[in-house]
């Protein structure tokens, strides 16, 4: 005797089929299970990275039915193509393809330390070979006077300079007040040190510790975290986590645009 086999499921009982939507940057969706609430900023194979409106970054699987769209489930699925719009640099500028680096100008950004230097190329390298900027450290504040009295900055050679922790009434405050000339601009940011200028959600942390007086910041942060005490292997796994712009504070970013403005601005007649 033949055996047959049939779905007496009622059409009523059968669950929709879920749509599956690409994952594109900027998308708004929920993961309903947390609860949480953000735009994709990212897709890679299994996960979709989610920012949500304080900045706040999660990393969820791409599962079925997994979050929802306007309050509707959706499958979210890696983007098959290319966005339509233009591109951008990790800054947050067009990206202007097959442009070649233009020959370095005169003027230069000089940066506190080495680490400080990393991250800068890893965020703004694109903008600084297309508008011919090099970028070089200093290994501290102390000798910057000598350095900018050697340098001799002028109308077609301006520097600019970042400096940590840049507080009025510091040691650091009193130095860049004492270089700062109409070709000279001295900015910085009020972090002890450069890692503090990552936001602490690009690295799954609530916030960097507060470390005591008297103690090496870095090995301070290591030691409150559980991290290594290596401090340069430790500095190289922050550079990764690092994608964009949006993974950096505000007032990093803006020092930093400041000073590529003023480094690049024609020469007054």
């Amino acid at each position: 005797m033949r055996q047959y086999s049939a779905d007496l499921t009622p059409p009523w009982k059968k669950p929709k089929p879920v749509p599956e939507v690409a994952a594109e940057p900027g998308l708004v969706v929920e993961e309903p299970g947390t609860g949480f609430c953000g735009a994709v900023i990212r897709c890679e194979a299994g996960t979709v990275t989610l920012e949500d409106r304080f900045g706040k970054h999660r990393v969820f699987p791409l599962e079925p039915r997994g979050f929802l769209l306007e309050g509707r489930p959706v499958t979210l699925v890696r983007p098959t193509s290319a966005p339509a719009g233009p591109s951008r640099t990790a800054s947050g500028s067009v990206a202007v393809p097959g442009a070649r680096a233009r020959v370095a100008r005169a003027g230069r950004i000089y940066v506190e330390g080495r680490h400080d230097a990393e991250l800068v190329e890893k965020v703004w390298g694109d903008d600084l070979r297309i508008e011919g900027v090099v970028v070089e450290y200093l290994g501290g504040v102390d000798d910057l006077p000598a350095i900018v009295e050697e340098f001799a900055p002028g109308p077609d050679a301006r520097l600019g300079v970042l400096v940590d922790h840049l507080v009025p009434g510091t040691k650091e405050w009193r130095i860049a007040q004492s270089v700062t000339s109409d070709h000279a601009l001295v900015v910085g940011h009020p972090y002890i040190d450069i890692w503090e200028a990552v936001k602490p959600s690009a690295l799954g942390i609530r916030a960097w510790p507060t470390v005591p007086r008297g103690q090496d910041w870095k090995t301070g942060v290591c030691r409150a975290l559980g991290w290594p005490e290596n401090t340069g292997a430790v500095w190289q796994a922050i550079l990764q986590r690092v994608g964009s712009y949006r993974d950096l504070e505000p007032e990093l970013l803006g020092r930093v645009e400041e000073l590529i403005d003023f480094v690049t601005s024609p020469a007054e007649a």
